[in-house]
């Protein structure tokens, strides 16, 4: 393999229709926001990968970053790494949060894509490992029980080891009664997950916890607003229930500071915030030294190849932004894993579906 060069650097704009709109106590999201991001290079191989806007209010300055990027990088080498240390370069003085972090973070994934599909390999081999069943839980938004049951049935019968539903929509009355609903509806084998989405205060978190601690959860996710570490630390200390943070971590400076103040007891980085797949093993590094487990936050293809070499690999969370625009979405087998494919991270444009959905 000779070194690869990029030419050119491409984004396109799409709001990509959701199998299952997502609920949640600070808002939903009814369809996919997604930059389509594409590293042309001199082999003729194009690297991709997907950056989930959240709102469609962000795709128009998320591409015009993008388009302001594209020249540092032409006719510089295919080199995550490197690629990386000049654009945290070029930003330093503005720092790497927000939409710069998302950007960067994405064209790292893009990069691994690239060689990856360059060598005719998945990612995951060039990382040192290889392809294997990473178990997955499926990711809901607030859950009506009553109209929610057959979906959720079938969630069980896909094969699902574990489900995650959102809290934080109503009172703590709602969250036990729903809790009870769902434990009722997908038996007792299933493992259970919330997440309340950065809605409560630190108090109100301790008391709802304490009361959610006969459900035997494996995790409560982001009681608090995600840059308060001390408030996480606060909560951890109170409960028994463990706690899970991470996908609002910026880079792996983040992920030290939330070590450093004990605010988490599970952690679940973000692809698209944490660096890319070069911010993600230095992340797993910290995780390995802590013994603490570590999932992934959304980006099931990219998410596959990285926990697959993970010391400490948890859950892989199963949300699916990406599929209404790929040639083979992924998929969960029967055990209720999903497996890494290739070349590269397996991404693939389904170019019709690309033409149906895209915005300007």
């Amino acid at each position: 393999m000779t070194e690869a060069t990029i030419l050119d650097i491409r984004a396109r704009t799409v709001i990509a229709p959701l199998q299952r709109p997502i609920r949640t106590a600070s808002g939903a999201i009814e369809a996919s926001p997604l930059v389509l991001l594409d590293v042309v290079t001199d082999q003729g191989v194009t690297g991709s990968a997907y950056l989930f806007a959240y709102t469609p209010l962000m795709l128009r300055p998320l591409r015009a970053l993008i388009d302001q990027v594209a020249p540092l990088l032409r006719g510089q080498p295919v080199v995550p790494w490197a690629r990386q240390q000049q654009l945290e370069g070029q930003f330093r003085l503005l720092g790497l949060q927000g939409l710069v972090g998302m950007v960067l973070s994405t064209l790292d994934m893009a990069l691994w894509d690239a060689l990856g599909k360059a060598v005719g390999q998945p990612v995951v081999r060039l990382l040192g490992g290889a392809p294997q069943p990473v178990r997955a839980y499926d990711s809901w938004g607030l859950v009506d029980p009553v109209r929610d049951e057959a979906a959720l049935r079938h969630s069980v019968a896909q094969g699902f080891q574990g489900i995650k539903i959102k809290l934080g929509g109503g009172d703590l009355d709602h969250d036990l009664d729903t809790l009870r609903a769902v434990r009722r509806i997908v038996g007792e084998e299933v493992t259970l997950m919330v997440d309340y989405n950065q809605s409560l205060a630190p108090v109100e978190a301790v008391r709802r916890l304490r009361a959610l601690e006969p459900f035997g959860l494996a995790w409560v996710e982001e009681p608090v607003a995600a840059e308060d570490l001390q408030g996480h630390a606060q909560v951890r200390a109170a409960s028994s229930t463990p706690i899970q943070t991470g996908e609002n971590w910026w880079f792996p400076r983040d992920a030290e500071r939330a070590l450093s103040a004990r605010a988490c007891d599970r952690m679940m980085p973000d692809l698209m915030k944490i660096g890319g797949i070069t911010g993600w093993l230095s992340v797993m590094g910290l995780a390995r030294a802590a013994s603490m487990p570590m999932s992934s936050h959304l980006f099931i293809e990219a998410s596959a190849h990285v926990l697959a070499v993970t010391p400490t690999c948890d859950w892989l969370e199963f949300m699916d932004f990406g599929a209404a625009v790929l040639q083979t979405p992924c998929q969960v087998d029967a055990q209720g894993c999903v497996t890494a494919q290739g070349p590269g991270l397996g991404i693939v444009w389904d170019e019709a579906a690309v033409v149906r959905y895209m915005v300007d």
